[in-house]
């Protein structure tokens, strides 16, 4: 019932919702479209991995790259749950083939599964599908669940629980982020548990070690001290317009590369930021620009961003999700901050404790934050050099998965 209600809600707003319309339009003639790209000419051996979007993706892409680098000769076939996911990565070169997943259901699990044929499945963090995840015990496929986070007030750990834990006990191991969700799996007595770590850490340091400079950005930045703001929501463009302007006699430079780009959204920054310039106009020469604000108006750039942040400010700490990836910023040894709501996500948590990070409630709050951070510089060295060990100390899970799968000889050449 829920999925049905689920498929009715998501073509109805796709009227008017780019994204759900994407979601509906993606999953046309999804089968024939398998069929004739794997089912028609199949691999000898697959290994299917599913993201629900681009931040799962993330986190599976430091295993997905490893295991293409091991040699077996497996295929890869990777699916999204989520447009923001797919639409971004569709043409991923790590991948053999992507596609959205199917819409789940005791029709497609099955169908799906004849078509692939998998010698190995592993879903990234979360998105538990139940007719998917019955199909796959039911025919014994092995099915890992990576860098998983499990706390007490999920349903799991409910009385009424019953069918989503049913779910949990249909993977072959599940690879936990920290003991706390390992000890509260053994509360309902799953034991093929192991705590590896949250492969977000080897992600963000591979990106970071690949680093790619960007010369447009070096040249408007020109050896200022620069706030980075990333994936910034209104609440958050609200609050740094306010102190931006209590901070000009800094001579600071700021970076807006804002969560949302669509049409509408920059140009209401560009009215908030009445003397910013977008990304996509900046002069390719070196001429110097009159305004200490760039706003970017592209997508996928923000990774490499961070690199240039005297601190970082992520967004989304006022939104009912929560704050954005901070993992992303601290891997270059950077202060990081973001607002209120951050809770849910460990990695801030843990950054906040360790000194990397700090948070604040309103305009006055993140205004002393800025000001400390600039002026203060043993408290700024210290907390770089907290955000840079807290990645550095955290990352190896990747290679714990990897020793699982070899040692159980889920991969063989």
């Amino acid at each position: 019932m829920f999925l049905w209600l689920y498929r009715v809600a998501i073509r109805f707003s796709s009227v008017w919702n780019v994204k759900a319309r994407k979601w509906v339009t993606g999953r046309k003639n999804i089968f024939d479209r398998i069929q004739s790209r794997i089912a028609d000419n199949p691999p000898s051996k697959l290994i299917w991995i599913h993201c629900s979007s681009l931040g799962e993706f993330e986190q599976g892409r430091p295993l997905i790259e490893r295991i293409r680098r091991q040699g077996t000769g497996h295929k890869i076939l990777l699916t999204f749950f989520s447009p923001s996911g797919y639409e971004v990565k569709k043409n991923y070169p790590g991948a053999d083939y992507i596609c959205y997943l199917p819409i789940d259901s005791g029709k497609n699990a099955p169908k799906f599964l004849d078509l692939i044929n998998p010698d190995l499945i592993i879903f990234i963090k979360y998105d538990y599908w139940y007719y998917y995840l019955h199909e796959i015990k039911k025919r014994k496929i092995s099915c890992l669940l990576i860098s998983a986070v499990f706390r007490k007030d999920q349903p799991f750990f409910k009385w009424y629980g019953a069918l989503p834990r049913k779910m949990l006990f249909c993977f072959t191991q599940i690879f936990v982020q920290n003991e706390e969700s390992k000890k509260l799996l053994e509360t309902i007595d799953i034991k093929n548990c192991m705590v590896a770590g949250d492969t977000r850490f080897d992600s963000v340091v591979e990106i970071a070690e690949r680093f790619e400079p960007i010369p447009l950005i070096e040249n408007f930045i020109n050896n200022s001290k620069c706030i980075i703001a990333g994936s910034t929501w209104e609440q958050d463009e609200k609050i740094l317009q306010k102190v931006f302007i209590e901070l000009k006699d800094y001579e600071l430079k700021l970076i807006i590369a804002p969560h949302e780009i669509h049409p509408s959204h920059l140009k209401d920054l560009k009215e908030l930021f009445p003397q910013s310039v977008f990304f996509s106009d900046l002069p390719t020469s070196d001429s110097r620009l009159p305004t200490p604000i760039l706003i970017v108006d592209n997508i996928g750039m923000l990774s490499r961003l961070y690199k240039y942040a005297w601190l970082s400010y992520i967004g989304g700490g006022f939104t009912r999700d929560g704050v954005h990836n901070v993992l992303e910023a601290a891997v270059y040894g950077k202060p990081v901050v973001f607002g209120k709501n951050y809770k849910k996500y460990k990695e801030a948590i843990d950054l906040i404790e360790s000194g990397g990070a700090k948070t604040f409630s309103g305009k006055d709050e993140l205004h002393q934050v800025f000001i400390t951070l600039v002026t203060d510089e043993d408290d700024y060295r210290q907390r770089c050099q907290a955000s840079k060990n807290y990645v550095q100390e955290n990352k190896g899970a990747t290679e714990r998965v990897l020793h699982y799968i070899e040692i159980n000889r889920l991969l063989t050449s």
